[in-house]
């Protein structure tokens, strides 16, 4: 990225819809940088839709399906599990409605798993898209992608996979898992904030959500962020097939570790899959008994630990965490601890060592 703002500084910047040189500079390192990208997830180049990010791809791919269904004057209909990240379930129930059109939302069990069974059984000849995530963002349960894939098509129903957890953490061949459509960010494998991806399936027509010029193949209006989209695609270029095993299996012994340390404080449980393979190797989630989360938050951001909650109430809203009603366990008192590429095993050491009297501070004040 570095490189190219010194490049076009010397040069100019150019728009790479434009046949002069500085254009043509720009088309060549967003053409590499998509290359990088559809080797990076097992796809073609043409089937790469650079966005602002995930939350924009979501909404792109809702929208897109929403107006194929209702063009020749159906009515939209859309399937979702209820652990759905909040992109994919507000896009869906506001394109939904102002279609028409009707959201079937399906329970999970209390590892947060979908049924497959459950999600196909509710799709009709009405449905226009089914949403699946590869893997839950706030307890890090994996779903079973591969079989709602293969189901939908069967039943002939376009299926979205909301992959921003799983690219860059498990290995992902979108070209073998056969979806239509799939999302996903660079920031969470190492890239910049502000790109991201719509796999669009080979064939696939979709209205454009955004309108205004013919940019990424009549798919996404707008000059593209090619600085943003380099630093993608160089990202992708570094995570090889190696690399991400080893990072795996460094995320999986961190998180591992942090699972038996901090159960083992009274009142605290963990949430999602017990099984390691169950879930994603970089995110693990506890309910924590008694003790409101912002608490346990800013306690370990003074000790320079940066953590969530699975419960929004802890950020930008008031509303319990939607993932953890739907698994039926304490959808106000949580903790969500992440780990990635560059976490060491001194930053588990500080939460660990941390964690347990800053419980107790705080359930101390509680009397």
């Amino acid at each position: 990225m570095v490189t190219w703002l010194e490049e076009s500084g010397r040069t100019g910047f150019g728009d790479p819809g434009r046949i002069h040189s500085e254009g043509m500079r720009s088309r060549v390192e967003l053409e590499n940088a998509r290359e990088q990208l559809a080797a990076f997830v097992g796809a073609r180049s043409r089937e790469i839709v650079f966005t602002s990010g995930t939350t924009e791809s979501i909404t792109a791919a809702t929208w897109g399906a929403v107006e194929r269904s209702v063009s020749p004057g159906g009515s939209p209909h859309i399937v979702m599990s209820a652990v759905e990240h909040s992109a994919v379930r507000l896009s869906a129930e506001s394109f939904g409605a102002a279609s028409g059109g009707t959201v079937t939302t399906i329970g999970v069990d209390s590892c947060g798993r979908i049924s497959p069974d459950a999600i196909l059984n509710a799709v009709t000849s009405d449905t226009s898209l089914v949403h699946v995530q590869w893997g839950n963002h706030e307890v890090g349960t994996l779903q079973p992608v591969s079989e709602i894939v293969e189901g939908c098509h069967q039943l002939g129903v376009l299926v979205h996979v909301d992959a921003s957890q799983a690219v860059g953490h498990v290995p992902v061949d979108l070209t073998a898992l056969g979806a239509d459509l799939v999302s996903f960010s660079g920031h969470r494998f190492g890239g910049p904030v502000g790109a991201g991806v719509l796999y669009v399936r080979r064939g696939l027509r979709l209205e454009s959500l955004l309108s205004g010029g013919d940019q990424e193949r009549a798919r996404r209006a707008g000059l593209e962020n090619i600085l943003a989209c380099i630093g993608l695609g160089a990202a992708a270029a570094t995570l090889t097939d190696t690399r991400i095993a080893d990072e795996q299996q460094q995320a999986r012994l961190q998180t591992e570790r942090l699972i038996a340390a901090v159960t083992t404080i009274p009142g605290v449980a963990h949430l999602g899959d017990p099984d390691p393979a169950g879930r994603l190797p970089q995110i693990v989630c506890f309910a924590i008994e008694g003790v409101e989360p912002q608490g346990v938050l800013l306690g370990l951001d003074q000790r320079g630990v940066a953590a969530h909650s699975g419960s929004a109430c802890a950020s930008e809203g008031l509303e319990p965490s939607p993932v953890l009603e739907a698994m039926g366990v304490d959808a106000h008192r949580s903790l969500r601890l992440s780990v990635g590429w560059n976490t060491v095993d001194a930053d588990i050491d500080v939460v660990v060592d941390n964690l347990p009297s800053i419980i107790d501070s705080l359930r101390a004040l509680a009397g």
